[in-house]
């Protein structure tokens, strides 16, 4: 029998993340599909609503770890769809700070139900959920700080 490599499991596991986060992504747009959201643009409302009257663009952007000139375009395209308002703290402010619409609250509560993630996660019990998420959170701390550190 052959010996498996650090290498070669570290492999295995990130592909299995990455499968793992494709098929809830896929599972979790099929859901939104109805209301016309794309996932990205939920997260970003999420973040929004979440950061209140501290959402801004540069914030909104670090908190979704995503560059902000990506997250300046999806604010235009989020606004142009009636979802947030962007505005200015100033006239001659480079700040833009991002609000929730009524529409773009509604979507941001709406999403918090997911029949599919439900149906998915509920082959773990609440122990081996405690578990994953310890796991995944210990990862993301890594991984951050190697990000960091390149």
């Amino acid at each position: 029998m052959k010996k498996t490599t650090t290498a070669q499991s570290n492999f295995d596991l990130w592909t299995l993340i990455g499968r793992l986060n494709h098929l809830i992504v896929q599972l979790r747009q099929k859901e939104l599909n109805p209301y016309q959201i794309p996932v990205r643009q939920l997260y970003v409302l999420r973040t929004i609503r979440d950061l209140g009257s501290n959402a801004t663009l540069s914030e909104v952007a670090r908190m979704v770890e995503r560059e902000t000139h990506v997250i300046s375009k999806q604010a235009i395209r989020m606004e142009k769809d009636g979802l947030i308002k962007r505005t200015k703290n100033t006239p001659k402010s480079n700040l833009l700070k991002l609000e929730l619409t009524e529409k773009g609250l509604e979507m941001a509560q709406m999403s918090v139900h997911s029949k599919g993630l439900d149906a998915l996660f509920s082959s773990m019990s609440e122990e081996e959920r405690r578990q994953f998420e310890s796991i995944l959170t210990k990862i993301l701390i890594q991984a951050d700080a190697a990000r960091s550190h390149s």
